[in-house]
């Protein structure tokens, strides 16, 4: 889709609920966006106060998507990316990374967040030589997801799918990894999977899970690293493996971010 017309007008403000927290408004909010409310600004200040090290979560994550999608693209030619739970648009997303490299890559967005609906039309925004699309649905429905893909990606061609900070919604973890490993099962050989996600590394980040879950937001959920791990089984990793995000790949911008950031990915390829 390179019109940029975005999806249908849909009547779906009865969807968003300000009265509570919400994980795409309050990592919005960290990285310093303005698609945020006062109610996930309050929770935000609150975990900041005893444990700041959160943000750094959120920084080092929009990090880690500048520095994987790049070098997907330069070392591994990829030119399609399926971002499945992209979130509120802020700066470098996919598809402002891949293109301002290759202009010709090609990006479909995937979440059923309301929110995140009513901004798909900046989302959609692409190079003249690229596309972007989005699609409305959930992670849980594998088989929608590739197929709506395919309207906008080449389905024999390699594909990087994304999982950026989205699998610590997942109550229960054994069927999400299945899910993925599902859509990873529908891609073609050559393609990738990029997964980061808040880790159970620190008191600081299992007291500010907590506190994320009482306050009413939808949980997110902090697990081992080496559980997280298991969803690359059958994938061939990329050095440095799965590892805390200040050391895949750093950069100048990674000394922004604690070493010991409570934050773990990795890049794996399916043979």
């Amino acid at each position: 889709m390179t019109d940029n017309q975005g999806p249908p007008s849909v009547d779906i403000s009865a969807r968003i609920d300000t009265t509570r927290p919400h994980s795409a408004r309050f990592w919005n909010y960290f990285v310093g966006g303005k698609d945020n409310y006062e109610v996930d600004r309050e929770v935000g200040d609150h975990i900041k106060a005893f444990f700041p090290g959160l943000v750094d979560v959120a920084v080092a994550g929009r990090q880690f998507l500048r520095r994987s999608v790049s070098q997907l693209v330069r070392e591994h030619g990829i030119r399609q990316f399926l971002d499945i739970g992209t979130g509120l648009p802020t700066a470098d997303n996919t598809h402002q990374v891949a293109q301002a490299i290759a202009p010709d890559a090609r990006i479909v967005y995937v979440d059923n967040d309301p929110l995140v609906l009513t901004h798909a039309r900046a989302l959609l925004t692409s190079s003249p030589e690229g596309a972007t699309d989005y699609i409305d649905a959930d992670l849980y429905e594998p088989e929608a997801i590739l197929t709506g893909a395919a309207k906008t990606l080449d389905p024999e061609r390699p594909v990087a799918l994304m999982l950026l900070g989205i699998l610590g919604h997942a109550g229960d973890f054994d069927r999400a990894r299945d899910v993925v490993h599902a859509i990873m099962a529908g891609l073609p050989s050559g393609s990738l999977l990029v997964v980061y996600d808040g880790t159970r590394t620190s008191e600081g980040m299992i007291a500010a899970e907590k506190a994320y879950i009482e306050s009413g937001a939808v949980p997110y959920y902090v697990r081992e690293p080496q559980q997280i791990e298991t969803l690359f089984d059958g994938l061939r990793m990329i050095e440095p493996g799965f590892v805390r995000l200040s050391a895949w790949r750093p950069d100048a911008d990674s000394a922004t971010v604690a070493a010991d950031v409570d934050a773990f990915g990795g890049v794996g390829v399916k043979p």
